[in-house]
């Protein structure tokens, strides 16, 4: 295994744990970007005001995308020990 293939594998795994982050990440940005604004209007300094909708947002991401997120861990680990005969010579 050349060092070539480490950087690649390397930047296929940082692709994927993108891809896999990015609902929960993503939607917890926006919630608490939404948050943030309504506190500044309303000038409301609730703690709980920020974590609860982030929370709630966050899980059904988590539910909406687990199905396409499962899927495409698992496609990448198939791939992954399907290489493993190659990688070794």
């Amino acid at each position: 295994m050349t060092d070539t293939d480490v950087i690649h594998l390397a930047m296929q795994v940082m692709l994927v744990a993108a891809k896999l982050a990015a609902p929960a990440l993503v939607t917890a940005l926006v919630i608490g970007f939404a948050v943030s604004l309504f506190q500044s209007a309303t000038q409301i300094q609730e703690f709980t005001l920020a974590f609860v909708p982030k929370a709630v947002g966050v899980a059904v991401a988590l539910l909406l995308c687990g199905h396409w997120m499962l899927e495409t861990i698992v496609g990448f680990t198939d791939d992954l020990f399907a290489s493993i005969p190659q990688m070794l010579h």
